[in-house]
């Protein structure tokens, strides 16, 4: 099966090793420098992730669409932050500019004190029954040329048929992620990407399992292809890529010292499930399989997918196949300085990956 490589579409350089240099969080300069250096070096797509606080992540891709041919885009979206009829109008106007390359990833929200500062006091239960419905309408907005009605839990309208539609037919692609129960079950019914934060591969095959349960509980007949997501601190030789591993947690301490890495999220007490999973790994050990590393993880307190890879190119293209060969068949990386390891990625992993898969796909066939 083909692989493909998703990185992340960063307004600003900032990561947590090193605050941003720029004077504001939306650099239009360095946001297009580091998408194009993704386009120039193999990757197929970049992710605009959500923040409340953060610039609004589908004008920044339309700015990006704008002024690139070939990547694609997988856009985040919250479903408080707007109408889902106003959503699929925005997102199929957004299809229409990338002609064809938008990916819609939904966040339910893991984190209650997130979600209240866009004034969303929804239990985490109900955020999900409300993101499930969310999605359904959606779809039903980029496909249905006939107008229609909705009495939903979370959503009542009349009489909606939209004027745009997306380039891809019947629809773009929507992406979901968790680790919980709940988001295996609403993924799995909805998504046709479920991603994971990278775990160890026996977590893993049981979170993949769990996913494609759940789509089999909901009677679909298919099941959401898989996304797991990583750190890569890659180096010429073994030794210097551990030094650059043991330096980077430094660089994330000596962050902390001077103040929080984040305003969304607790390095002590996270509320939701994949960062509590992260911590669990990293209590059981600092090296999983061929090259899983968890300090980076524990540092960050289970942020966003913090655990990395570590090692020559050589090795963590390996362990990035080990996941493909468990029914991974995308695999998200982000480096901590953002746009030197992108392109380091880009140039040294990436070729020996596909080159790898390539030769499963002959043996396959023959």
């Amino acid at each position: 099966m083909p692989v493909e490589f998703l990185g992340i579409a960063a307004t600003n350089d900032g990561s947590e090793t090193t605050p941003r240099s720029s004077s504001g969080a939306f650099d239009k300069d360095y946001t297009l420098r580091l998408a194009r250096a993704h386009e120039e070096h193999g990757w197929d797509r970049v992710l605009f992730a959500y923040g409340s606080g953060a610039p609004e992540p589908s004008a920044a891709a339309a700015y990006l669409a704008s002024k690139l041919d070939k990547l694609q885009i997988l856009l985040a979206h919250r479903p408080n932050v707007s109408y889902p009829t106003f959503a699929a109008k925005t997102f199929a106007t957004l299809d229409q500019i990338s002609d064809g390359r938008l990916t819609v990833h939904f966040i339910t929200g893991g984190t209650d004190h997130e979600q209240q500062r866009e004034g969303d006091y929804l239990s985490k239960d109900q955020r999900y029954g409300r993101t499930r419905e969310y999605i359904q309408i959606v779809k039903k907005s980029w496909t249905s040329r006939s107008a229609f009605d909705h009495d939903g839990e979370h959503y009542h309208f009349a009489d909606f048929v939209s004027d745009v539609f997306p380039v891809q037919q019947p629809r773009p692609n929507v992406s979901f992620g968790g680790s919980s129960p709940a988001a295996y079950a609403a993924g799995g019914a909805e998504a046709d990407i479920f991603c994971l934060w990278g775990e160890p591969l026996a977590e893993t095959a049981q979170q993949i399992e769990s996913v494609k349960q759940a789509a089999r509980d909901a009677g679909r007949t298919d099941v959401p292809r898989i996304q797991v997501a990583f750190r890569p601190i890659i180096a010429p030789t073994e030794e210097l890529a551990w030094e650059k591993a043991h330096r980077t947690v430094g660089r994330i301490e000596a962050r902390k010292a001077n103040g929080p890495l984040s305003r969304r999220h607790s390095l002590t007490n996270p509320e939701n499930t994949g960062s509590q999973r992260l911590l669990a790994v990293a209590e059981r050990g600092e090296r999983f399989d061929r090259a899983l590393w968890t300090p980076t993880a524990r540092a960050t307190g289970g942020a966003a997918n913090s655990n990395a890879l570590v090692g020559t190119p050589e090795t963590v293209a390996q362990a990035l196949l080990d996941y493909y060969d468990l029914g991974v068949d995308i695999l998200s990386a982000r480096g901590y300085d953002l746009l030197d390891d992108a392109i380091d990625f880009g140039r040294y992993v990436i070729p020996i990956v596909r080159e790898e898969v390539a030769k499963r796909d002959r043996a396959n066939a023959a």
